[in-house]
């Protein structure tokens, strides 16, 4: 394994412990980026990529970190001291995405980047100097070749849902009735003759309703 290229983002403050952030390519193929060149008090050293640690709420299991004081999500007080310390007694607070596992990478790769680091603050002094860290070219990568879904063999593989669908049609609002139903005239009589024995069906609105002629009810009357 050989590191083929190291590029470097130096920060504005030249006061600041974090000195710049850097980039190191494996082989010409694999890129890891985000590592942190920081002055410490022996000099400047290499820390790998990191994520921030956390810990779950003990009321409603929301994801906090380490260092908050308060739940984020319900307002919990939480204990400054639930970090994991090591033997110098230090809070575990990070934990590294990326790392060597042995001396010898972890010399190659810090000897390799401060050195980058020490070119290119000589660079940062030219008028012309431009920081390329972020420029990888990715949007010109030909190795991959992407299908478009909008292509004439594209076919949904789902069908598709019309108003003439059962639960359509069962959620759908009809309009507001624009007349009146006629009122309830004593429900219906079948099979029960006048005294003359005629009888009229009348069919209005939603109401089927027996009237008959000779019978005298009134309105209301007649329901059972």
């Amino acid at each position: 394994m050989e590191i083929t290229e190291v590029r470097i983002k130096l920060m504005d403050d030249p006061n600041d412990r974090l000195q710049a952030f850097c980039s190191i390519t494996f082989d010409s193929c694999f890129v890891i980026r985000d590592l942190k060149i920081i002055q410490g008090s022996k000099g400047s050293f290499v820390a790998m990529p990191s994520r921030k640690l956390t810990d779950r709420c003990p009321r409603c299991q929301c994801k906090n970190h380490l260092r908050s004081q308060y739940c984020n999500h319900c307002g919990l007080k939480l204990d400054e001291e639930r970090a994991t310390r090591n033997t110098e007694g230090r809070a575990k607070l990070y934990a590294d995405i990326a790392h060597p596992i042995n001396s010898a990478c972890r010399e190659l790769i810090q000897e390799r980047v401060l050195t980058a680091f020490e070119e290119e603050l000589e660079l940062s002094k030219s008028p012309d100097y431009i920081c390329t860290y972020d420029d990888y070219g990715e949007e010109s990568y030909e190795d991959y070749e992407y299908e478009s879904d909008t292509s004439e063999d594209f076919r949904p593989t789902t069908p598709t849902r019309t108003f003439q669908d059962d639960r359509d049609v069962r959620h759908r609002i009809e309009p507001a009735q624009t007349t009146p139903n006629a009122p309830h005239r004593g429900g219906p009589r079948f099979g029960n003759s006048s005294s003359n024995g005629h009888e009229k069906t009348a069919v209005s609105g939603n109401y089927l309703d027996t009237v008959s002629n000779d019978d005298g009810l009134g309105f209301g009357e007649g329901v059972l």
